[in-house]
């Protein structure tokens, strides 16, 4: 009996580690494949580690994520084991408060945490870079070190010190050699936690971070916006770091025992190297964001642009740039309003609209973009911005329906946007997680204006959306639809038509159309904001994105179509040749343009919304 409840054992523990570690060897195994996809292994390549190496923005946000993990771990230490002694000389009522206060940072959520220290900034007028997310992580790093620490100091003797002192031991003395001694195992502890969540932090990192300083977390989540098979690189090269350092870790009792005793001239020349070191961390980090003389900053959506443009733009007009992405439309208006400065935005059309109404943008000064002529003229002059004084176009597209010609019979698509209802293709269905983009669906699919403001209509368009997730099972899928896509997981996706594009050029079995009953036209525009400290070069940066081998260059690299008129042309008939997504349907009079939603009506849509991916 006891047998059987071994073996048993072993096979549930067996079945964790399966659980635990199958993941972690997936991605090592694909960061060999030859091809970008992320499901299907097409021969062996050392081609990503390639092109890790070569992509100077993740090596520096190697450099920047372990200067920080180092520099915040020794600070947060030394600081919350100095707290968690004078803790222990404290009377109970300060005691108990002050380690209340220091449960807080650990249990409050780290948005909140993020959003606070993001404001403090702001509001003290610190400019945002290495500096402020070096502080805030120690901020958050030292309750944790505190935790770990405090519990050995408590079982401690409290005579210990006085001991040491009578026996002719200064108070450092005692401190170094008395008290540390005995807590170090505790000290340990609160080190290596402190500089894995200062290692792995993304959330805190986002919101105080600036001026192009971004660590790897960072820089992981904008590259997984489209598919980029170094992520898997990146992330087996710090797999094998963690596990030779776990090896040499547990392995380095036995090499001391094998060791002579170190002097203590060698011990103070390698503190004095520590030294050295630390101090070298400092004045690099003090140099991340140099450049220069003229800096432009651009903000825009992840995996958006040819950072090679970038580069191309600082050598030809002798500045820098100090570019950084968003998530969404929402995550750059909050960075935006809560005081960061930027040089030139790239949103969408509905937020541009917004931005004008709350007098974030200044007009364009069309004298200095004389490149405006290579525009295609069905990109101007749009609802978001009659006569373009605020905008200068850079992407536009369409929202549709990509399927597989494989798996969905050509006549059930004239069913527009009924077809993702058809029980046909039950639990074969990626929705867009957009609250937007889905009422956009439903609104239209019921053959109502997707700006509506009837509160009958929204409700109907609710119920619409309530009815398909009961009958047809869909998955609300982001970004990671493309990779499914490629490799036909499911029969049909709601799907931006620049990501259409890319996965039709990979899976000859793809198609895409925008239903008759119309859909969202959407445009992307580059525009200045009111506080923009280099107004001429930002004009001199947007007349270079439209320039007709910079527009190329940009569409070829992105995807998405092109509001120059070459550029766009070139693509259509060569590139993406026969990819009808690449060219955006202007001829429907049902296409619309997302306008500007007032508070209460956006709340609304937020709230069932909810509800909808509640159930």
């Amino acid at each position: 009996m006891k047998g059987i409840k071994g073996v048993v054992s072993k096979f549930y523990v067996g079945i964790c580690l399966v659980f635990f570690y199958l993941p972690i060897l997936v991605t090592m195994i694909f960061s060999f494949n030859s091809s970008k996809s992320l499901t299907h292994f097409s021969g062996f390549s050392m081609r990503w580690y390639g092109e890790l190496m070569e992509n100077t923005e993740i090596m520096k946000a190697v450099y920047v994520s372990v200067t920080v993990a180092i520099l915040a771990t020794l600070i947060s230490t030394v600081l919350g084991t100095l707290t968690a002694i004078g803790l222990s000389r404290s009377k109970k009522v300060l005691k108990d408060a002050i380690l209340n206060m220091n449960n807080i940072p650990i249990l409050n959520p780290e948005i909140v945490t993020a959003i606070g220290l993001m404001i403090l900034f702001t509001s003290l007028g610190i400019r945002k870079g290495y500096f402020t997310m070096l502080m805030a992580h120690i901020v958050f790093c030292t309750p944790y070190v505190i935790t770990s620490v405090y519990p050995k100091v408590r079982n401690l003797d409290p005579n210990l010190a006085n001991a040491a002192m009578d026996l002719g031991a200064t108070p450092f003395q005692a401190l170094t050699k008395v008290i540390i001694p005995m807590i170090k195992e505790g000290i340990f502890a609160g080190a290596l936690l402190a500089f894995t969540m200062s290692f792995d932090d993304f959330v805190i990192s986002y919101f105080v971070s600036g001026n192009g300083v971004k660590n790897i977390s960072i820089i992981v989540y904008n590259m997984t916006k489209r598919i980029n098979p170094t992520i898997n690189a990146l992330s087996t090269i710090v797999i094998v770091v963690i596990v030779g350092v776990m090896v040499f870790v547990n392995f380095l009792p036995k090499i001391q025992k094998k060791l002579l005793k170190v002097s203590k001239a060698l011990k103070r020349a390698v503190a004095a190297g520590c030294v050295v070191i630390l101090a070298f961390l400092l004045v690099c980090c003090g140099n991340l964001s140099m450049g220069g003389t003229r800096i432009l900053k651009v903000y825009n959506a992840g995996e958006y642009i040819d950072l090679a443009l970038v580069e191309q733009f600082e050598k030809e007009y002798q500045c820098t740039v100090i570019y950084e992405t968003f998530e969404s439309n929402e995550m750059m208006y909050t960075k935006l309003s809560s005081g960061e400065t930027y040089d030139i935005l790239i949103p969408s059309d509905y937020m541009i609209e917004r931005l004008i109404k709350e007098e974030y943008l200044q007009p364009l000064d069309w004298d200095l973009i004389p490149n405006k002529k290579n525009l295609l003229p069905d990109v101007m002059n749009r609802s978001y911005d009659t006569g373009n004084r605020y905008s200068a176009p850079y992407f536009w597209g369409t929202v549709g329906i990509l399927y597989d010609t494989a798996k969905v019979d050509e006549k059930d698509l004239e069913d527009g946007w009924e077809l993702l209802c058809n029980p046909k293709y039950a639990g074969d269905i990626y929705m867009y997680d957009s609250e937007r983009d889905s009422f956009m669906v439903a609104l239209k699919a019921l053959g109502y204006s997707m700006n509506t403001t009837d509160q009958k209509e929204i409700e109907a368009a609710y119920q619409w959306l309530i009815e398909q997730r009961e009958t047809m099972d869909p998955i609300y899928a982001g970004d990671d639809v493309i990779d499914n896509m490629i490799s036909g997981n499911k029969a049909m996706a709601v799907i931006y038509s620049g990501d259409a594009c890319y996965i039709m050029s990979e899976n000859p079995d793809m198609n895409y159309f925008t239903p008759s009953e119309g859909t969202n036209i959407w445009y992307d525009a580059m525009v200045l904001t009111r506080d923009c400290s280099n107004v001429e070069l930002a004009h001199e940066f947007i007349n270079f994105m439209l320039d007709e081998k910079s527009a190329l260059a940009n569409t070829q690299e992105v995807g998405y179509s092109s509001t120059v008129d070459s550029a766009f042309e070139t693509m259509k008939n060569e590139d993406y040749k026969g990819v009808d997504a690449y060219v955006p349907d202007v001829e429907n009079e049902n296409n619309e343009i997302f306008g500007y939603q007032k508070p209460e009506i956006k709340q609304r849509y937020s709230e069932l919304w909810t509800k909808v991916k509640a159930q």
